[in-house]
């Protein structure tokens, strides 16, 4: 498996140690940046980034870190194709995996324990798409929202 990653400095610590830890596990990780934690920059090109190589299919899924996950989540979630899901705990990481097909993971590297970080990603990578039934119906409904969005 193939994973995009990328933070402001904010989140750099943390996607780090998550980049380890996926690395570890024996899984290919891209970096988007940012590439520390001293120099303050904007979250915003770095989720962008990630949420192409997702969309264009570079990669399986993405990684996206910043002070809250909120403004990751935010950027990401602007790309037609991307359901990226801030997720606080194990439950909404296979949740968001299993039901709503999400495909980027939005973590906040301050207000979670890395521990708990690791074992969100953990189990976002580890849950399928519980896919056709009610779930397919909904995301087909999600696509037509951004029709009518991208449209505006």
């Amino acid at each position: 498996m193939k994973i995009a990653i990328g933070s402001d400095h904010a989140g750099y610590p943390l996607k780090q140690a998550v980049k380890e830890h996926l690395v570890r596990q024996g899984l290919e990780c891209v970096d988007y940046g940012t590439q520390n934690a001293v120099d303050s920059v904007s979250y915003v090109g770095y989720a962008a980034s990630v949420a192409e190589a997702v969309q264009k299919k570079a990669v399986d899924l993405g990684i996206v870190v910043c002070g809250t996950g909120l403004g990751v989540s935010m950027t990401v979630n602007k790309y037609r194709g991307i359901r990226g899901a801030l997720c606080c705990n194990e439950y909404m990481a296979r949740m968001a995996r299993q039901h709503n097909d999400a495909n980027v993971l939005a973590l906040g590297a301050r207000v979670l324990g890395s521990a708990l970080a690791l074992a969100i990603v953990d189990a976002f990578l580890a849950e399928p798409f519980e896919s056709g039934g009610r779930h397919q119906v909904r995301i087909n409904e999600i696509a037509t929202v951004e029709d009518t969005c991208f449209k505006a």
